[in-house]
């Protein structure tokens, strides 16, 4: 069966939405005889081959082994080159050689950062973060503001009617930045992770100590548990700078690289 490109990239996508982690095999190189072209893909997940082919037989039960093993690994490097002689290695009848390439995709040790609020503060914030390895999400209901922010592959901007309507998005293990048009904006945003069951890594809050006090208040009185309101991290930002937006966005990013790492 011909490779098929559009689906191999579809079936990639939909596992990573789904945060199952899988390890691309390519064949990259190649001498004498083979039982696969250079470039073919297989996508291997823990559970073995789950789409393409580099070969069959033994060549493929070896990546499938050696792409479980890579997923397993606590620290695997994200990608590995393999050189395999069938005939020496293997014990096949092809007497060629084939070069894997293992690209190993584990989405759950992906950082993932969900900024609810693309003004001044948010359009500063996500050019400062768009240069770290990391995936932005920003969401704001306002389309003026969303397309004021830069085009980048790590950035995705996301219009909504409401600011809470993007907390369904928040995945696993995710730092969520709430710095919306104010107080009013913030709170069902607040309200609504606290609701989502998921396990963020840090939920942080612009604001004041004052403005943190009555926030914390009003979060008690509409039924949020106190040890998800002690979670919250407001004011957000290390203790330094000025009160200017790019002030406050570069003290959220030291905040947030501080405790990523």
């Amino acid at each position: 069966m011909p490779f098929n490109r559009a689906e191999f990239l579809q079936e990639s996508v939909r596992l990573h939405q789904e945060r199952i982690p899988y390890c691309t095999v390519t064949v990259a190189d190649a001498r004498g005889s083979i039982p696969q072209e250079i470039g073919a893909k297989a996508l291997i997940t823990s559970s073995g081959l789950f789409l393409g082919t580099v070969g069959g037989g033994k060549i493929e039960q070896r990546a499938c082994d050696k792409a479980r093993e890579l997923l397993a690994a606590p620290a695997a490097a994200k990608a590995v080159l393999e050189r395999v002689n069938l005939h020496k290695d293997l014990g096949m009848t092809c007497a060629g050689e084939m070069t894997l390439l293992y690209e190993v995709c584990r989405p759950e040790f992906d950082w993932n950062i969900v900024i609810f609020g693309a003004g001044h503060v948010g359009q500063k914030l996500c050019r400062l973060l768009v240069e770290l390895d990391c995936r932005v999400t920003c969401f704001d209901t306002r389309r003026e503001w969303l397309e004021r922010l830069p085009d980048h592959p790590r950035l995705e901007r996301r219009l909504v009617e409401r600011f809470e309507d993007g907390v369904s998005s928040a995945t696993p293990g995710a730092f969520v930045v709430v710095i919306t048009m104010g107080h009013a904006t913030d709170l069902p945003v607040l309200i609504a992770l606290s609701r989502a069951n998921v396990d963020m890594a840090f939920i942080g809050a612009l604001g004041s100590d004052s403005k943190a006090a009555i926030m914390r208040r009003e979060l008690a009185q509409a039924g949020v548990p106190k040890d998800f309101i002690e979670r919250i991290h407001c004011p957000i930002g290390e203790k330094f700078g000025g009160n200017t937006p790019p002030d406050i966005a570069v003290s959220v990013l030291a905040q947030l690289v501080r405790l990523r790492r």
